[in-house]
């Protein structure tokens, strides 16, 4: 079965295997029976949006293509492997997309352990990768993920289908509007991947914890969504760049 433009039912036969995704954790749940359920977000919301996405993801790209593409240069200077880092996530109505970022890890990083990241001592890391990473700078390339349309500058941000496929039906409604770079769960779990590096289970942590209030995050931001709310998270953004500590309660 499918969803609205073609997104993937995960309670199908038309999920890919397991085993595909690298690093999988047995002790996981089964995949979730949840049936995709949706917020309708008005068109005079949804409109704006589009259009500053539109607008200033071509400008970023007009304006930093030279800076990615010596930052580029240097990665592959500093380790084997390309400038890129793709990577498969789950996108609005459950549509799937590459997501591009500038690798920050060893080649086949992802074949090595699981998918998050834990820690700036995390050994997949590259020398280069650290500073990429506290900086958000290894985020740039998704600029292209927003021109072409899989992505906003603000939103829930996207999971990998191994975790989307653990969603309940509430949760689902995250993936009513199109994810984003920064968003609410982004600038409270600036600290991620530190508390992951910390924790005796990471996988459990992410997965009982962490996963849940980001979808919690996401709805809220999906039930007031408005322009002047994306301008205001982004200005939010920045000003937590710098982080060690997530803002939470």
């Amino acid at each position: 079965m499918t969803t609205p433009e073609g997104g993937l039912n995960y309670n199908t036969g038309d999920e890919p295997e397991r085993a595909e995704y690298a690093g999988a954790s047995s002790s996981l749940p089964e995949y979730s029976a949840a049936q995709p359920t949706y917020i309708n977000v008005p068109r005079s919301v949804l409109i704006p949006k589009r259009l500053f996405d539109i607008v200033f993801s071509a400008l970023g790209i007009a304006v930093l293509a030279l800076p990615i593409l010596i930052i580029g240069i240097i990665i592959m200077l500093d380790s084997k492997g390309g400038m890129f880092f793709r990577q498969k996530r789950v996108g609005r109505y459950g549509r799937e997309f590459l997501i591009f970022k500038l690798r920050t890890m060893r080649k086949d990083a992802d074949s090595i352990g699981n998918q998050l990241t834990l820690g700036n001592s995390d050994a997949r890391i590259t020398k280069i990768g650290g500073a990429l990473r506290k900086l958000k700078i290894d985020e740039l390339p998704q600029l292209i993920n927003i021109l072409i349309g899989d992505m906003s500058f603000v939103g829930p941000r996207p999971e990998v289908p191994r975790y989307v496929k653990l969603y309940t039906d509430e949760q689902w409604q995250v993936l009513s509007v199109r994810p984003g770079i920064t968003g609410n769960a982004s600038i409270i779990y600036c600290d991620e991947s530190e508390l992951l590096g910390a924790a005796d289970d990471p996988e459990s942590l992410y997965v009982d914890e962490i996963l849940p209030k980001k979808a919690i995050l996401g709805i809220e931001y999906i039930r007031n969504m408005s322009l002047l709310l994306d301008i205001k998270l982004l200005f939010k953004t920045f000003s937590c760049l710098f982080c060690r500590k997530a803002p939470r309660s």
